[in-house]
């Protein structure tokens, strides 16, 4: 019982925030240096590493759709000594957690343990490393759930709904297909491909490190040495922005459902460290982010009653960005629901926003900032995001300053730049051709 007892103490401390801010370090390493985000935090006996790889997303599956998300798969199936049952379980004994996922444009490693095992668990990444399961085996199982899942998904409508937009958004590039990848491809691929693809994406070159917790800095870079000469100089990479389609376009799949699922998108042109950026947040707030009160749940839901909900918001990556969202409704409301979605959006660009509403958002971010940095983990997620960001850690004062200050005259002559929001294209999973 005493792991039990471990795991629930552990999981009470890392939701108790204490205000703390994290430092901006550095590690040398093999004539590397790697940035560090640092977080000391004395009131709660815990450790937490992440070993982020950027540019190693499934932004570089190219034509192995879905192998970035197998070879994280595969990294959470434990050592090849061990096997994964016996490797978990270890872990689990121990109160320590190990688990490997994948964004668009990052790679990660993830480690969380109680301050008085994270040597131990440093031992346990260290093994990780150096004798990943990687056996056909292995590779079989996850392959076979994958397409398990994968197959599942047809009867998933929003899934198919968005799968089909992103094909029409940004068809021909690396956001085309979603991470899950395809049936057809993950069958192809093979154990040499992972194998190569884990030595690609483990590169130091590319790697930020994560850490924070009850421990000095200096513990966690001596400690550390171990664990970064399982990595490979393998030379930075660098990802010019994908851009999404111009031309709007519609597709409507037929299924046998009992309503209609529309997804839409249009481009926007803005960059992800543009000195607007504040401003896109905003206008994203008021078009469709913010439940009910934004322009798509008030009209579409409040008062022509067209979906039980309605939600858009503005995406700003470093690799991409564009307006999206979508809504539900009946099927002989799908003509009359899309239309009035590009009839919103066509005003909003067109007339701008309302002192009334402009208000009501200054006043819900300012409100709602502390509940964003809750936990130290919210904490050190955020310090990562303004790092790679390229932003000061104390940018969110900055922004809501900025965000305080602003008039409608400013927030309605940066929407109406954005014409390219009328530029609306539409997935719709349907039934049949409605009226």
């Amino acid at each position: 019982m005493a792991h039990f007892y471990k795991i629930f103490i552990f999981i009470f401390l890392i939701t108790q925030g204490i205000t703390m801010s994290a430092t901006l370090k550095e590690i040398q390493h093999n004539g590397t240096n790697i940035p560090v985000i640092f977080e000391k935090n004395n009131n709660l006996p815990i450790f937490n590493l992440q070993l982020v790889f950027q540019n190693s997303g499934y932004i570089n599956d190219k034509e192995k759709i879905g192998i970035t998300n197998l070879t994280a798969k595969v990294l959470n199936e434990g050592t090849k000594k061990n096997g994964a049952i016996s490797f978990a379980k270890d872990l689990e004994n121990n109160a320590i957690s190990i688990h490997t996922s994948t964004g668009f444009e990052t790679f990660v490693i993830e480690i969380s343990s109680l301050k008085s095992e994270y040597k131990l668990a440093l031992q346990y990444l260290n093994q990780l490393l150096k004798d990943p399961n990687l056996t056909k085996e292995t590779l079989n199982k996850i392959k076979l759930l994958q397409i398990s899942k994968l197959k599942q998904k047809e009867n998933d409508f929003d899934y198919i709904a968005s799968k089909h937009l992103k094909k029409i958004q940004y068809k021909n590039t690396a956001l085309e297909f979603p991470s899950s990848g395809n049936i057809k491809h993950i069958e192809n691929i093979k154990l040499k491909d992972i194998k190569k693809h884990l030595d690609t994406i483990l590169n130091l070159d590319n790697l930020i490190i994560v850490a924070g917790g009850d421990l000095k800095f200096s513990e966690i870079e001596t400690d550390l040495e171990k664990t970064l000469q399982q990595l490979k100089n393998n030379g930075k990479t660098v990802f010019n922005k994908i851009k999404s389609s111009k031309e709007a376009k519609e597709e409507t799949i037929l299924k046998e459902t009992e309503q209609s699922y529309i997804y839409f998108s249009s481009p926007f042109n803005i960059d992800y460290d543009s000195k607007e950026s504040y401003k896109a947040k905003v206008a994203s707030f008021i078009l469709g982010g913010s439940g009910f009160g934004s322009r798509l749940m008030e009209e579409i839901r409040v008062k022509h009653g067209l979906a039980y909900s309605a939600y858009g918001n503005i995406v700003n990556n470093k690799s991409h960005s564009h307006f999206t969202g979508y809504l539900q409704t009946k099927l002989d409301n799908t003509t009359k629901a899309k239309k009035m979605v590009s009839k919103i959006v066509n005003k909003f660009v067109k007339s701008g926003i309302t002192e009334e509403e402009l208000e009501s958002a200054k006043k819900f971010l300012t409100g709602s900032e502390p509940l964003r940095t809750e936990t130290f983990s919210q904490r050190l997620n955020r310090a990562f995001h303004l790092y790679y960001r390229g932003l000061a850690f104390d940018y969110p004062k900055q922004e809501l300053d900025k965000i305080n200050k602003l008039s409608v005259e400013e927030l309605n002559n940066f929407i109406k730049k954005h014409k390219e929001l009328n530029q609306l294209s539409f997935s719709i999973v349907t039934q049949s051709v409605t009226k």
